[in-house]
Order: structure tokens, then C-alpha cells, then sequence
């Protein structure tokens, strides 16, 4: 298993040294947050300048935002924000992805669409897009929300034959299940559940894993990701939060402090006390 950690909170450059900070402790990807206006006051920063801050201070973590919405996104652009984070970090880049979370502001308080099915109907086609684009050949799409006429992308990005696409995938809904293995990884979920409350179980994760073997046709490695939180000053109750999960069939966590207190020294502390590890 590997072990990744969401900053979730403060400036850009004090993301930077929490994500060197993390590299020294030994976690395996450091990871910023997507979103445009959420909470009364609440100081945001666009992912793509912190991550390529982040890109600057590391040399060996996985580096990505925990999640981007590409409904609220042009893909093309997108794709290539993220070929040139790519390069930047020398092929450390990954790209969770979902339908994004209504509360922010991004969505309604825009004009964007807020319609669940847009938004996965986006999804799809900004996906299709980002793989097209990303081949380095030349590129056209036609579809219900985007049209592209022929152009090609270079750079293509560093990782081959793209980067890394994590979907959310919430167990059971198989239209989920079915995006996420077209893919590289899925962001484990469970229909009904939060961020606060997943509500996901190792029972959950074994079935999932079931369900990739037994509908993927790709042989290629594919990341199972759960998130949560564990107590960095009790080792053994971390692990044995962690290691459930892991013999379930997961290949990365991600702690994930979205509640208080998590102010930056808050985050140092955790990420000073390392990974949650299972062996």
C-alpha cells in the first residue's frame, strides 16, 4: 500500500513546504483540493499554481488534486494544465476526478450546470478529451457538450500512454464502477456516503475489487483509493484502521483532514508523524 496526504489548508508556499515536509516523512503523494468559493471566508487557491509550487519542492511524490471536476472545466485547457504539470514534476502528476460537490460556488453561483446528469455527460466527453488530446496525434470530437475540430497536443505528457486518471467509483452503482475501469484507479466511494461519512467498508472494498477483476479487460495496474483519517500519535490504531482495507484489496490511502483543527502546524504534526502503515 501506499500512503498519500491532502494539505488542506494554507498558502502557497506553505503548501510547498508541508509537501517537502511530507516527502521527508515518507509518504508516497502529497495532494492539493479543487474548488472556486466554499464557506463563509474560507481562503482558496487555484490547484494548478499550488500543485506546480508543490512540483518544485518535491522530487519523488505523487502529486494531485483530491478532486477536479471537469464539468466546470474546458477539458482542452485542462489537458494542458495538466501536461504541463506533468512535465514540470517529471511525470508525478495523477488526476482524481468526479462530479464535483454543489456547495461550491463554482457550480450555481456561476451559471455552471448543476444537473447531475450534465454533469456526468461532461465528465465522460472531458475525459475522452483529455486521453485524445494527450496521445500527441491529431484529435477531433463531436459530442452532446464539447466539439473539437482536429488539432494536435505537443507535448504529449511525460507518462505514457497518459497520466494517471483516478475516477470516483461509488459502490454499487455499476455506471460509476464501469467509468472508473476505463481508467487507472478509482477514488473508493459509497452511494449515499460524504467525504465526513464515506460509509465504506473493507466488505465494500473486496467487493469492488471483485467487480474490477472481473469487468476490466486492460491488464495494466489499477489504484484502489480510500481516504480517511488516523490518529498520527497512535501508530497501531492507525494501522489497524488502515490494514482492513488493505488486505480488502486497496493500493493507496490517503489521510485526509478536512476537519478541525487542521491549521498548517496542525497538518505539520501529522505529517511529521508519518504514513498509517499496515507493515
Amino acid at each position: 500500500m501506499r500512503y498519500g496526504f491532502i494539505v488542506t489548508s494554507g498558502d502557497p508556499r506553505t503548501v510547498a513546504r508541508l509537501a517537502g515536509e511530507a516527502e521527508e516523512a515518507g509518504w508516497d503523494g502529497v495532494f492539493y483540493w479543487d474548488a472556486i468559493s466554499v464557506g463563509e471566508g474560507m481562503e482558496i487557491y487555484d490547484p494548478w499554481v499550488v500543485m506546480a509550487t508543490m512540483a518544485m519542492e518535491t522530487e519523488r511524490v505523487r502529486l494531485g488534486a483530491i478532486l477536479t471536476p471537469p464539468a466546470r472545466r474546458r477539458p482542452w485547457k485542462l489537458a494542458r494544465e495538466a501536461a504541463t504539470l506533468d512535465h514540470l514534476s517529471g511525470g508525478r502528476l495523477v488526476m482524481p476526478v468526479g462530479l464535483g460537490a454543489l456547495d461550491d460556488g463554482g457550480f450555481a453561483k456561476v451559471g455552471e450546470p448543476t444537473d447531475r446528469k450534465v454533469r456526468a455527460g461532461r465528465l465522460d466527453e472531458s475525459l475522452r478529451i483529455l486521453t485524445g488530446l494527450w496521445s500527441g496525434e491529431p484529435f477531433s470530437f463531436e459530442g452532446e457538450h464539447y466539439r473539437i475540430e482536429e488539432m494536435i497536443f505537443r507535448p504529449p505528457p511525460v507518462q505514457r500512454p497518459r497520466v494517471p486518471i483516478w475516477p470516483v467509483a461509488a459502490w454499487p452503482s455499476r455506471k460509476s464502477m464501469d467509468r472508473a475501469l476505463r481508467y487507472d484507479g478509482l477514488l473508493a466511494a459509497k452511494v449515499g456516503g460524504s467525504a465526513e461519512e464515506p460509509g465504506l467498508t473493507p466488505q465494500d472494498v473486496r467487493e469492488m475489487m471483485a467487480y474490477v477483476g472481473e469487468n476490466r479487460s486492460q491488464d495494466t495496474p489499477f489504484e484502489i483509493v480510500c481516504e480517511g483519517e488516523t490518529p498520527g500519535d497512535d501508530p497501531d490504531r492507525a494501522a489497524s484502521a488502515v490494514r482492513p482495507l488493505s488486505e480488502a484489496g486497496a493500493t493507496w490511502w490517503i489521510e485526509a483532514p478536512w476537519s478541525p483543527p487542521n491549521e498548517p502546524d496542525d497538518l505539520r504534526r501529522r505529517i511529521a508523524q508519518g504514513p498509517p502503515r499496515v507493515a
